[in-house]
């Protein structure tokens, strides 16, 4: 998902720091940092719970000895509340696009 949105042009009456950026901490802009690239960063990660705890259940599911029920439901519950949380930021970010454009200019 890539959101990108055009910057709008102020006079510098109205903004006097228009040219002037914080500098970023700790490099994350080399990394692809940014809110867009923490968000992209957390959908991959609760992807790979996701998965993860798809193959133990198969596993368990095959009666492989190498993989304890205990470990299986621990995936399982980690999965869900990523994706959980995954699904509250949604709302939020919908919530909060939902009021500015409601608001009146």
């Amino acid at each position: 998902m890539d959101l990108k949105l055009t910057p709008v042009s102020m006079p510098t009456t109205i903004r006097p720091n228009a040219g002037v950026r914080p500098a970023a901490s700790g490099g994350a802009e080399g990394v692809g940092g940014g809110f867009a690239g923490a968000l992209k960063s957390a959908l991959g990660s609760v992807s790979a719970a996701q998965n993860e705890s798809g193959r133990l259940q198969r596993e368990v599911q095959m009666e492989n000895p190498k993989v304890s029920l205990e470990e299986t439901m621990v995936a399982i519950q980690k999965a869900q509340i990523g994706f959980q949380a995954t699904l509250h930021v949604r709302n939020r970010m919908v919530q909060a696009y939902t009021d500015i454009m409601n608001m009146q200019v």
